[in-house]
């Protein structure tokens, strides 16, 4: 794994068939275009979608933009031809919808072994299989493709018979386990979907709530949500003065080899400054660098 995973605050989901909303996603300020080949498409038009993405792949424009694909599962009808047909255009992701257990992920890891190396495998966690074996889903990173988690939250929820309500409460621990998951094997992890497109307030306290709990980013619906959504995951100005002071520290010929050193007052270790870096990474998208 690199040691700044791409940015990814706001990854906005649309259907591959919607060539229009396709096009306008090149000029939209999220992180992540995910053209999605599942949920949003229904089995008449399975194939189209197909070959739309990989249209979309082949045009490009999408500028610093990552590229990602929610490909139909390989136990549907459309799994296998999806990943044959990424495979060979090569997205910069493939989204697994609905993972339950570490085969799952192998078999779309080797149903993907034709793609572009720089091609990466991300990860819905969506179920409770997959809840129950979080850690051993985010240890495929070692060995495959694996380089993202996303959490599902309506399809766990609707599994779980627990309701998603705001706060989310019963679904924090979960929450806890995919952050520290994601982390002992160096991936990235988005939060789920926030549904209620006219409930401002209400994405926005989700979207703190996520940033707080440790999340990089949330997946979202509408464009609308994509401004919201990456000032909550973007730091502030005092996150970024420490940054770079953190940095310019590090950086002094002074502290040449040292391990530790004094940063305003405080002590900053060698394992801040790839925390340090990643943010002023960050600072400079927003800032159109």
């Amino acid at each position: 794994m690199a040691d700044l995973p791409p940015l990814c605050r706001s990854a906005l989901y649309m259907p591959a068939t919607n060539a229009r909303a396709l096009e306008k996603a090149r000029t939209l300020d999220c992180d992540v275009v995910i053209l999605d080949l599942e949920d949003a498409v229904s089995p008449d038009r399975k194939d189209e979608a197909r070959d739309a993405a990989v249209a979309a792949i082949a045009q490009g424009g999408f500028g610093r933009r990552m590229l990602a694909v929610r490909a139909n599962a390989l136990d549907t009808p459309w799994g296998a031809d999806d990943l044959s047909a990424l495979a060979a255009a090569g997205p910069d992701a493939v989204l697994i919808p609905k993972a339950r257990a570490v085969d799952d992920l192998r078999r779309h890891d080797e149903a993907l072994a034709m793609a572009p190396a720089a091609t990466r495998i991300w990860a819905m966690v969506e179920t409770a299989g997959a809840m129950m074996a979080l850690a051993d889903i985010a240890g495929l990173a070692r060995h495959t493709r694996l380089s993202t988690l996303v959490l599902g939250l309506n399809d766990l929820a609707e599994e779980l018979r627990m309701p998603l309500s705001p706060g989310r409460a019963p679904f924090l621990p979960l929450m806890t386990n995919a952050v520290l998951a994601a982390r002992l094997h160096g991936l990235a992890i988005l939060d789920g979907v926030w549904n209620a497109l006219d409930d401002v307030q209400g994405f926005a306290d989700e979207c703190a709530q996520a940033a707080a709990w440790g999340f990089d980013g949330k997946t979202v619906i509408h464009p609308s949500q994509i401004g919201p959504c990456n000032r909550a995951f973007s730091p502030d100005a005092a996150r970024i003065a420490w940054a770079q002071a953190v940095v310019a520290g590090f950086d002094d010929p002074a502290n040449r080899g040292k391990g530790a050193i004094r940063v305003n007052g405080q002590m900053a270790e060698k394992m801040h400054l790839a925390d340090a870096r990643r943010i002023l990474a960050i600072a400079a998208v927003n800032n159109g660098q």
